[in-house]
């Protein structure tokens, strides 16, 4: 990778955490983007022209097209550039890189346990300096700024966020056959069985996702609890004070299985149950477009792996329907997701770049550069006029809904060890023929003992 390269090869020495400060983070000449009130918060930086920023992240093609093209303001308000690096397995990389000191500037950490442990383990990550501490206060709830503070220290302002409780669908195979969208659990289990009965298999699915292969699985399994058990059950499952290994665990566990384990309703346009673990996810959905399968359970930002040219709404090629509550009287349980932007140094474009992506602008940016759709914020700041795509519209919705109940990503908030290593891993041996009770415990027995 070049850009690693570079930094490599200039001999990066990065700064542990400790203390925040903006002595740093100024430049010296005027700014390229004085009189412009887009880029009022960035004057400040100074002249960054010809200075580099180099970002790491989750985010690859097709989604990556928009983010570089929200940095574009970026640019023409510094005078900076961003090198961009999108890699599947930058989750498990990241570690390696910290321990070996080949880091980037940033890098946007899709867990906040994945955060928790750069800071407690490696000591790499910067705390968030006072222009995106000011930012996420006026700009996104205290609960989002919680989820990137480690011991009461903020380091990481979050990005984007998703709803993952959806489940993506044909209306025109709906409407051909006369199905309705299911408002509870076992309509869409009756559903299921309608559709089997049909000679199609309702449901299809994909957990490959190079080294975090298995994440899919795990998002089944949070979304169907916050659904069986309850959101208290759900934040003590975070917290190991309810443990894998709990029966309440296991009967979601059941709940999933009785869906993407059975051989009558998956998976369809692809294989046999033993395919889900195999099949990319960005692939899972793909068969609902040729009328082989029905149903894919996956997040709003899958919106952007469906083929170009395919219409996402209501009255198009493909949509999505909210994964329905087992008792609507509890409320509405939504999953959702986001990323969060650590920094490991505060040189000014470093900083000038993170106080970019913490503001509302960029959030508008970033909404205006996504016509696709598959992207959606918690930024208080982001015109829902920005979000042309049906699908976050709806995403916005569901998030503002006063009966929602909003649990962020479970294994996102549980220590790396478990949310982003053993619980994946476990869900690809589980869909491929182990029992409910040794995953289980194998997931329990790899809980971090301090």
């Amino acid at each position: 990778m070049a850009a690693t390269a570079a930094l490599v090869s200039a001999g990066l020495v990065l700064a542990g955490c400790g203390g925040s400060s903006d002595n740093n983070s100024k430049a010296s000449g005027k700014s390229p983007g004085e009189g412009k009130a887009e880029c009022s918060q960035l004057t400040q930086f100074g002249d960054l022209t010809g200075k580099k920023v180099h970002v790491y992240t989750t985010i690859v093609s097709p989604e990556d097209q928009a983010q570089k093209d929200s940095y574009k303001l970026f640019t023409t308000c510094t005078g900076a550039t961003v090198e961009y690096e999108g890699s599947k397995e930058m989750e498990a990389q990241i570690l390696v890189r910290a321990q070996s000191g080949n880091l980037p500037d940033i890098a946007y950490l899709p867990q906040p346990g994945l955060l928790n442990t750069l800071v407690t383990q490696t000591q790499t990550v910067k705390e968030a300096p006072k222009s995106v501490s000011d930012n996420v206060d006026k700009w996104f709830g205290a609960d989002w700024k919680k989820y990137g503070s480690i011991d009461g220290k903020f380091y990481a302002a979050p990005l984007g966020a998703n709803v993952k409780s959806f489940v993506w669908y044909s209306p025109k195979m709906f409407k051909d056959n006369g199905w309705t969208v299911p408002q509870t659990w076992d309509e869409m289990l009756a559903l299921s069985d309608k559709i089997a009965a049909k000679g199609i298999k309702p449901w299809c699915a994909g957990f490959e996702s190079g080294e975090a292969t298995g994440w899919p699985g795990t998002d089944w399994i949070e979304d169907t609890l916050l659904r069986t058990a309850g959101a208290d059950v759900y934040d003590k499952w975070i917290t190991n004070d309810v443990k894998f290994n709990d029966p309440q665990i296991a009967e979601a566990f059941d709940k999933v299985g009785a869906i993407l384990k059975n051989p009558k309703y998956v998976n369809g346009g692809i294989g046999d149950v033993k395919s889900i673990a195999t099949t990319a996810f960005q692939q899972g959905g793909l068969p609902i477009l040729q009328g082989k399968c029905a149903m894919h359970r996956q997040a709003s930002f899958y919106a952007a792996n469906w083929p170009k040219g395919t219409k996402v709404a209501e009255d198009g090629d493909v949509f999505a329907f909210y994964l329905p509550p087992i008792d609507p009287s509890k409320g509405k349980p939504v999953e959702g997701g986001g990323e969060f932007v650590a920094a490991f140094n505060d040189k000014p474009v470093t900083v000038a770049f993170q106080t970019y992506l913490s503001s509302d602008v960029w959030a508008n940016e970033k909404a205006k550069s996504t016509p696709g759709g598959g992207w959606v914020s918690a930024n208080k700041g982001l015109d829902p006029n920005n979000l042309v795509s049906p699908i976050d519209k709806l995403s916005a919705q569901i998030l503002a809904d006063p009966n929602a109940v909003f649990r962020f990503d479970a294994s996102d908030l549980m220590p790396a060890e478990v949310g982003a290593n053993s619980f994946w891993k476990q869900m690809v041996a589980w869909i491929t023929g182990q029992d409910t009770k040794t995953t289980l415990d194998n997931i329990q027995n790899s809980w971090p003992k301090s």
